[in-house]
């Protein structure tokens, strides 16, 4: 499941991106805001009920922002808890990465399942 800021042309291209790299994207949802700076602005105390009206069933982790513009890090938890399942964000993608090219410990608290140390 991928959920996006982008419109839905961008957002097309992101999941066929992600079906490239051989996943299946079950599901997605464009938020449609047009403006970076509306993207910046938008309350990460929305996404886990957005998230919340999706099935979810067949989901292995959930792609809550593919956008680093977007605040999500304060939604992260509460996602997890509320569908049981790992959630993943461009930000947080960034973070694992670069922790692990500097050689440090990528174990960043309250940052989700990628940054909990296990992986």
């Amino acid at each position: 499941m991928v959920l996006v800021a982008y419109m839905k042309p961008l957002t097309e291209l992101v999941v066929d991106y992600i079906a490239s790299e051989g996943f299946d994207v079950v599901d997605h949802i464009a938020l449609e805001i047009p403006d970076n700076l509306d993207v910046a602005c938008h309350d990460p105390v929305r996404l886990p009920e957005i998230v919340s009206g999706l099935n979810l069933d067949d989901v292995d982790v959930i792609v809550l922002s593919a956008c680093v513009q977007m605040p999500s890090l304060p939604a992260i938890a509460k996602v997890e808890a509320l569908t049981g399942k790992p959630v993943v964000t461009a930000a947080v993608a960034t973070t694992y990465a670069m922790l692990k090219a500097l050689e440090l410990e990528p174990v960043v608290p309250g940052a989700g399942a990628l940054l909990s140390g296990a992986y």
